[in-house]
């Protein structure tokens, strides 16, 4: 039917044309006749210029800057619930990195998901934003025998080509499975290669039990879906053997029995290349980890930028490389004792003067590098973990004006952004709550509410 319809709609498209020809020459010969000039051929005025009228606007640098003293005045009622717990924060003016506002700020707390601040920062630092992790298959000495090596890419799908993914754009055994019959490989075993990482694949202070509760899987330099048993799920457990599980998806694909499926650290060294997929870019993958706050792509771009820098990949490298960063960035990481990069363990530690430098080099003009983080923050009550945050008759009045990476472990809130105030003044700011009451993440959004309702210049 489909090349039939094209030709009606063919023939009519020339029938049109056809009559608009006519009529012209019709027109055209009144003209050149002296027959005068008919209503139809009359040129007609240029229409007037379009004008835009944006309902966004960008903020304009004059806006007055609160005083410190309105500014605390007008957050002291907010400060008083005590469902905040152990409190500490810090409140800068984005366009002039002066300090407004400060409780405790270099006290260190447990800073939950807004520790992936961190990374996010050290990773716009040290790579390209086009940056892509590699997933390989090597065929070895041995007849038969093929090696998935793991590159750190932890979107890798045994997902159908026809089949949505967790992660957009990404990268599927079955191309690898079609590369590999491509080169003429008969295979008969699998063996996987998690040499990329180094060292223990659960951090310090990790609880196993958050692999069934699906925040985590162990850190293994491959694995599909970022570790989730159902792909698509959001409420998917995670796996204890990702990597395992990888090589035995390429098994599936290759027609081998997934029992010969073993994890051999090295086993890829001295073998041929016969396939590569990649990683959607880093750019991409740094939106899903802070907009979904996921933990492992979190840990798998900590160990990307320890590898930039040349630190082993895993969670002490990926500490030391994105303190690392931020130190030649000239911010100030004192007393951060961090012992993973997403911020799910519950020994890390940092203070809210780190995190609002982190945020307020974004938001200003001290380092156009990290210029990109603004955009990945949640916005209140529009998306990721702040879509259904901001949303009630305190919070309303933010909805929009406030941006935030959102953190979030038993009795601990956190907050670290950007929020524009009453008069149209950009501020950044840091709040953390540890040991917080029954209604600690209410009382810490009603406290970033304040700064919006706050016209508090001279």
């Amino acid at each position: 039917m489909r090349p039939t319809t094209w030709r009606r709609s063919t023939h009519a498209l020339i029938a049109v044309a056809v009559l608009v020809a006519v009529a012209v020459v019709v027109a055209v010969s009144a003209l050149l006749s002296g027959g005068g000039s008919p209503d139809a051929a009359a040129v007609k005025p240029t229409p007037p210029a379009a004008t835009a009228n944006p309902g966004i606007v960008p903020v304009a640098d004059s806006a007055p800057k609160p005083t410190p003293d309105r500014l605390a005045a007008v957050l002291a009622p907010a400060l008083a619930d005590p469902n905040l717990g152990k409190f500490t924060g810090r409140i800068t003016d984005a366009i002039t990195g002066a300090e407004l506002w400060a409780q405790g700020a270099d006290v260190p707390m447990q800073p939950a998901s807004t520790n992936k601040t961190l990374t996010a920062a050290a990773a716009l630092l040290a790579l390209d934003r086009d940056d892509r992790l590699i997933t390989r298959v090597f065929s070895t000495a041995k007849v038969g025998v093929v090696v998935l090596k793991g590159g750190g890419d932890q979107t890798l799908s045994a997902a159908a080509p026809d089949e949505e993914t967790w992660y957009r754009d990404a990268a599927r055994i079955s191309d690898l499975a079609e590369q590999v019959e491509a080169a003429g490989i008969e295979p008969t075993s699998v063996q996987v290669d998690v040499s990329a990482y180094t060292g223990p694949t659960m951090a310090p202070g990790w609880d196993p039990l958050d692999i069934d509760g699906g925040d985590i899987a162990p850190m293994e330099s491959v694995m599909l879906d970022g570790g989730r048993t159902q792909p698509v799920s959001v409420d998917s457990t995670r796996s204890k053997t990702p990597a395992l599980d990888a090589g035995r998806a390429l098994a599936v694909a290759l027609d081998v029995d997934p029992k010969r499926v073993t994890v051999v650290p090295g086993a890829a060294r001295g073998g041929q290349e016969i396939g590569s997929v990649q990683s959607p870019p880093l750019i991409d993958r740094l939106r899903d980890m802070m907009n979904a706050s996921d933990n492992v792509m979190a840990e798998s771009i900590g160990r990307e930028v320890a590898a930039e820098v040349g630190l082993p990949q895993s969670f002490a490298g990926a500490v030391q490389a994105v303190l690392g960063e931020l130190d030649d960035a000239k911010i100030d990481t004192t007393n951060a004792r961090l012992f993973d990069s997403s911020g799910l363990s519950v020994d890390d530690r940092l203070t809210a003067e780190t995190l609002d430098e982190v945020v307020n080099a974004a938001a200003g003009s001290a380092e156009p590098r990290l210029r990109p983080l603004v955009e990945m923050l949640p916005i209140a009550g529009g998306s990721g973990t702040l879509s259904n945050r901001f949303l009630d008759d305190v919070g309303r009045s933010s909805a929009g004006y406030l941006r935030a990476k959102t953190g979030s472990l038993t009795g601990t809130n956190s907050l670290a952004g950007i929020i524009t105030d009453a008069s149209g003044r950009v501020l950044t700011f840091a709040f953390i709550s540890n040991d917080a009451g029954p209604t600690g993440r209410v009382a810490l959004d009603t406290l970033a509410a304040a700064m919006r309702k706050c016209g508090c210049s001279a």
